[in-house]
């Protein structure tokens, strides 16, 4: 058995910097099947659902030297995963099925797996939602959305009952639909996909 199978995602993201190759193939022997699984429930064909993700590991290992992984480990791979599934069904369909795929996809993902897509003023706006809400409910929704971190793992940090902290992002969640709903932009779509 390899030493490195004992390593966690974080030490293997630090060995990986440094172009480790064994730390790369643990990444991959750990997480592969669950980014197929997800290419392939939403290609619908498992070969092109393989080919994506080798794809998408090549384009990792290329990068591994200037990864800048702020989140978990599972949540970027699967952010990126998607973004490719994404980008390669958007060269397929038409605009509204497209959409429709969205949605799916919402329905499926979870609290670790919120996809968003670079829209800078959107994203601005959303911002300045944010910066109305409360200290405590914001802090709760960043840390979900933007670190990733479940309903478990924030209830343990800000010592809380996890359905404290559900009812929290989901009534932030509330406010921003009702002051964004008007936006059609899919960072809205996708940002406002929770569990």
């Amino acid at each position: 058995m390899s030493i490195y199978t004992s390593y966690t995602d974080q030490e293997l993201i630090f060995l990986l910097k440094e172009r480790d190759e064994l730390a790369f193939t643990e990444i991959y022997r750990r997480h592969w099947h669950m980014l197929y699984l997800h290419a392939w429930k939403i290609l619908n064909d498992q070969d092109e659902a393989k080919d994506l993700v080798q794809d998408f590991f090549f384009a990792f290992w290329e990068k591994s030297g200037s990864l800048d992984v702020k989140v978990n480990l599972k949540g970027y791979l699967y952010r990126g995963i998607t973004n490719r599934v994404l980008n390669a069904v958007r060269k397929q369909k038409t605009n509204n099925d497209f959409i429709d795929l969205i949605a799916a996809v919402m329905q499926e993902s979870d609290n670790t797996t919120v996809e968003t897509i670079d829209e800078h003023q959107l994203m601005a706006l959303i911002d300045a939602e944010l910066a109305q809400l409360s200290p405590k409910s914001r802090q709760i929704f960043e840390m979900s959305r933007k670190d990733f971190l479940s309903n478990k793992e924030i209830a343990e940090r800000l010592d809380m009952t996890e359905e404290a902290v559900k009812k929290q992002v989901q009534r932030a969640v509330k406010i921003l639909k009702l002051k964004l709903g008007h936006y059609t932009g899919l960072s809205v779509l996708i940002l406002f996909h929770w569990k």
